[in-house]
């Protein structure tokens, strides 16, 4: 009987020492994997991010100042009368400040 009962403790110590050895290893592998999750949700955080504003519409062109686009066009006619400039020198002119 005592040669049943020193292997009883035996198995019942061997038991223990996985059991406490397998718990530490499941907790190191899941502080490892939660990290790596956290990363991993911060890396798609950041990628969803990066996809929103690039998705987001450009800032409209600025507004054109009228008044400028006036006094110019009113120079160019006066350069006109004053026989500065052609016809075609005019309407070229004229074309690229109205496209401005």
């Amino acid at each position: 009987m005592p040669g049943l009962l020193r292997g009883l403790a035996r198995t019942a110590v061997v038991a223990g020492t996985a059991s406490g050895v397998a718990g530490r290893v499941r907790r190191h592998q899941d502080a490892k994997f939660a990290e790596r999750d956290g990363q991993t949700a911060a890396d798609r955080q950041a990628a969803y991010q990066d996809d929103v504003a690039s998705r987001q519409p450009a800032a409209p062109p600025p507004a054109r100042d009228s008044a400028g686009i006036l006094d110019q066009l009113k120079q160019l006619g006066e350069l006109k009368a004053g026989g500065v400039l052609t016809e075609q020198e005019f309407a070229e002119q004229k074309a690229r400040i109205l496209a401005e």
